[in-house]
């Protein structure tokens, strides 16, 4: 059975860092490119980062140059550094597969950008 926790949100004041986590089980991790999405209230879910099997990564335009996407195979984990948060990255952050997997998604972790 396939399990994806997320990790690492809290609050944090516009301009603060954020590390995320992604711990995977039951899946051959390293075969598969992994996506960072979030939920933000009364918006639908969105891909925010994705990064190959090959560990090639790949952002959406609203996070370039402030978020940046990592993995390590050996600890079936992913990771997305945020810097410069702003106060519209407040949302619900998951991990899953891409393409993604209903039955993968995971709780999420909140970060929430505020002053």
């Amino acid at each position: 059975q396939v399990q994806l926790v997320e990790s690492g949100g809290g609050s944090v004041q516009p301009g603060g860092s954020l590390r995320l986590s992604c711990a995977a089980s039951g899946m051959i991790f390293s075969i598969y490119a992994m996506g960072w999405y979030r939920q933000a209230p009364g918006n639908q879910r969105e891909l925010v980062a994705v990064i190959t099997s090959g560990g090639s990564p790949t952002l959406v335009d609203s996070v370039k140059g402030r978020f940046t996407i990592s993995r390590d195979n050996a600890k079936n984990t992913v990771y997305l550094q945020m810097n410069s948060l702003k106060p519209e990255d407040t949302a619900v952050y998951y991990c899953n597969t891409m393409p993604l997997r209903r039955s993968y998604w995971g709780k999420g972790t909140l970060v929430t950008v505020s002053s």
